[in-house]
């Protein structure tokens, strides 16, 4: 029977990469956070907007992101995290001194790659560190990073932005990711579970590496599902990029004030969707069987209709309050069980490159899509007089973001199954 005890300093690690990963998320939005101060301060249109929320950041990152999942595969995993969390925080200072649109997408393209490093080695370490039982939990603890970053990035514009400006919270929050930074190089690699001790030279080399991931893909349509459903539920949240604005401009918030009152709910529900989708995932696992994407289906199923309705009621109704708190509780119950269901599909020695290739699917296709197109959308809507182009513009991308029902029960339905061929394969490989 194999142990399954985790030790404390596990737990402590667990803890640590959240925190940098809410550093992670705070970093990279607090531009759409504070997009009624820099829309206005720098002169930007929507589209402009979304492209530096979007494709300017997310091209880079997306792409980056697979090598440096191949990377985390081959190298000492904390000095590249560390690596990785200087350069965007020595960028995101820089954004501070932005003057212009071009000014400010230079350092975001290359915030993208400083980015991408953290979570495909995270996920790797962790996968190492946490049994398979509770991986749903990791994943999803690591993932509370999400609404704690994103409410932050709102609680900082309520609080600190009408103080001391938007550009000094980004100097601020430069310097503190500087110094966690210094501390991420005192870290010890994590061992590498289920893998054979090797040389350098015994290591899988890129086109090892490239092949072994395309296998896995071709072999388990759960786990292409699962990065397909990932896809859709994001272009949802790309399109919420223009939430802030849509608050203000028509639903007649003001700026600083709905930024601390969306920063605490955002928090409180995404915090809560997290322990919900981790733990509830693993328990969904243990219990039927039928994977982790199920469980994401009955979520989506009951939550998407709420998600909708709230863009369309007044703002002084209670269901206003309770969708934008189900909003951040179904993107935290996202995260554990996806990203879990993806390792457990795919070869132990490739965990990190999986990781990267959805992450890339999931920010190239999904947000890059809802943020950018999203922004032209929007700016047509307004030139062609339509009444509240900010709400219909949601309202579509929720409707589309649908479409990840279908997928996660299909790949709920095949993952049992999946799972026991690969495990077999790779039981087979290790006795030759």
């Amino acid at each position: 029977m194999t142990d399954e005890r985790i030790a404390a300093r596990n737990y402590a690690f667990l803890l640590f990469l959240t925190l940098l990963n809410v550093m992670n998320f705070v970093d990279r939005q607090l531009l759409a956070s504070f997009a009624n101060f820099i829309v206005p301060d720098l002169g930007l249109t929507n589209a402009q907007f979304g492209w530096l929320t979007g494709f300017a950041f997310i091209v880079f990152y997306a792409a980056m992101g697979l090598f440096m999942g191949v990377l985390a595969d081959r190298v000492n995993r904390p000095r590249l995290v560390a690596a990785g969390l200087s350069l965007w925080s020595l960028l995101t200072a820089v954004s501070g001194a932005a003057r212009g649109f071009w000014s400010l997408a230079t350092p975001r393209m290359f915030i993208g790659v400083g980015e991408s490093i953290l979570t495909p080695t995270s996920m790797s370490m962790l996968a190492d560190r946490f049994p398979a039982s509770r991986l749903g939990f990791a994943s999803g603890f690591y993932y509370m990073g999400v609404p704690i970053g994103v409410g932050v990035s709102l609680l900082i514009v309520g609080y600190l932005g009408p103080a001391i400006g938007w550009r000094n919270c980004f100097f601020l929050l430069g310097a503190i990711g500087l110094a966690l930074a210094v501390i991420m190089l005192f870290v010890k690699e994590t061992p590498r579970r289920h893998v054979a001790a090797t040389t350098a030279a015994e290591r899988p080399s890129l086109a090892d590496i490239g092949r072994i991931a395309t296998r896995a893909l071709r072999a388990s349509p759960a786990l292409s599902l699962t990065i397909a459903g990932g896809v859709a539920t994001h272009f949802i949240l790309g399109a919420a990029t223009f939430d802030q604005l849509w608050f203000v401009h028509e639903r007649g918030f003001e700026r600083a004030e709905i930024a601390r009152l969306t920063g605490w709910i955002g928090m409180a529900g995404g915090v809560l969707g997290n322990l919900f989708g981790g733990i509830g995932g693993d328990w969904w696992l243990r219990r039927t069987g039928m994977g982790r994407p199920m469980f994401l289906f009955w979520v989506m199923l009951l939550l998407v209709p709420i998600n909708l309705a709230y863009r369309l009621v007044d703002p002084g109704s209670a269901w206003f309050w309770i969708g934008i708190f189900m909003g951040y509780f179904q993107l935290g119950c996202f995260y554990g069980p996806t990203f879990s269901t993806v390792q457990e599909l795919v070869p132990p020695q490739i965990r990190a490159t999986v990781v990267a290739f959805y992450i890339l699917t999931l920010n190239l296709i999904g947000l890059g899509f809802g943020i950018t197109a999203g922004g032209y959308l929007i700016d047509y809507l307004i030139a062609t007089n339509v009444a509240q182009p900010y709400t219909w513009t949601l309202v579509a991308f929720t409707v589309l973001s649908a479409g990840s029902i279908p997928l996660f029960y299909l790949a709920g339905r095949r993952f049992g199954g999946d799972r026991d061929r690969l495990y077999a394969s790779v039981e087979t490989s290790g006795a030759t």
